[in-house]
């Protein structure tokens, strides 16, 4: 009997043994194939600097206009980002594809760019960024866009001395008469250093300052358009 119970109880632990042993080779598991980061889309509709006279109208101060892109390599999902330039409003709403319609004010000149996504990577890639306006009651001459910076860039740091001041507009019209320049250490400058019909203006800095500036732009028919204020320092 004894002998019975001493067989068992090995036959068990030899189970054991080759249940818990399982196959164990060393070998780490094969790392997953890393996730190609997406490419940048490129805009199709709205147009860059254009009026936009499509999309259904849903109130006489908003309509629905669809927004189009070219499909991004590697990329499944995508979000648009919509920045209002007349209140500096900024919003961004996803999509899972190339088309995303979205309600709007009327007769309101827009900015908008599509970012490119894909599951698995943080990475992500962003277009260009296009302006327009959007459609409103019919008018016979629209306001400029608000000039960009495009030196000194915003936050940026020069040397003391002249440096040049450069900005770019645009007008649907393409009316563009003017730019007054406002330039001073007040956040919002109220100093009139320039009315020019150049997008440049040279201005002699002073070390350790924070500078702000500030373009309106205006066009034949009387239409001003007040810029960001732009912001830089001096070494």
């Amino acid at each position: 009997m004894k002998h019975i119970q001493y067989t068992l109880i090995g036959i068990v632990t030899i189970g054991l043994c080759i249940g818990c042993g399982g196959s164990d080779n060393g070998d780490d598991p094969t790392p997953p194939e890393p996730v190609a980061s997406p490419s940048a889309a490129s805009l199709v509709f709205p147009d860059n600097n254009t009026e936009c006279n499509e999309g259904t109208i849903i109130s006489e101060t908003e309509s629905v206009v669809t927004f189009k892109w070219d499909t991004a390599e590697n990329a499944d999902s995508y979000a648009v980002n919509l920045k209002n330039l007349n209140s500096g409003n900024e919003r961004t709403i996803s999509s899972s594809n190339n088309e995303l319609p979205i309600s709007i004010e009327r007769g309101i000149a827009y900015a908008w760019s599509v970012i490119s996504k894909a599951s698995g990577t943080d990475e992500t890639a962003e277009s260009t960024t296009w302006k327009f306006y959007n459609a409103g009651l019919p008018t016979k001459n629209h306001p400029p866009f608000p000039a960009e910076a495009l030196s000194p860039k915003t936050g940026s740091a020069v040397n003391a001395g002249p440096i040049d001041l450069s900005w770019a507009s645009s007008d649907v019209d393409d009316d563009i008469s003017s730019f007054a320049i406002y330039l001073d250490e007040n956040s919002t400058p109220t100093t009139l250093v320039d009315t020019s019909t150049e997008s440049t203006h040279t201005f002699e800095v002073v070390s350790r300052k924070v500078y702000y500036w500030q373009v309106i732009t205006s066009d034949v028919a009387g239409n001003k358009t007040s810029s960001e204020v732009f912001q830089f320092k001096v070494n």
